[in-house]
């Protein structure tokens, strides 16, 4: 089984050690909602908890796979959809997975904008509340 179909697995169970354990050390998230990406698996797994609070009905659709041209990383997308209180999301999540067989880097897109505005309130307001005074800002 790949990475990308055991990441899928877990996030379909909502297993987030699972989830988090396919993470590289360094791994980078690109958000859709933000500049800068986060970087390494703990500010990753912040972001699955604070979205596993956010989702509803969320569920995968379809799964692509590719290669990078004289490259051994493997690149993967995940479909899918869910609801944010009334906004129904589409979304991508594109996986590079390296060597290692750990996913390196993941960029996540969502449409329509609407909804990807509801994403990137309910994440911020969950975040917020999660980070100590006096902690970093996004």
């Amino acid at each position: 089984m790949s990475a990308a179909e055991r990441f899928r697995a877990a996030v379909e169970s909502w297993d987030l050690e699972g989830m988090v354990a396919l993470l590289a050390p360094e791994v980078r998230l690109h958000s859709p909602a933000k500049f800068r990406p986060l970087e390494g698996r703990e500010a990753v797994r912040q972001l699955f908890i604070a979205l596993s609070q956010v989702f509803e009905d969320f569920h995968y659709v379809h799964q692509l796979r590719g290669d990078r041209p004289q490259s051994p990383e493997s690149v993967h997308g995940l479909v899918f959809r869910a609801r944010v209180g009334d906004k129904q999301i589409e979304g991508l999540d594109l996986l590079e997975v390296g060597e290692e067989g750990l996913i390196t880097d993941l960029t996540v897109m969502i449409r329509p904008i609407s909804g990807l505005l509801a994403v990137a309130e309910g994440v911020n307001a969950r975040l917020s509340s999660a980070t100590p005074a006096g902690g970093a800002g996004q």
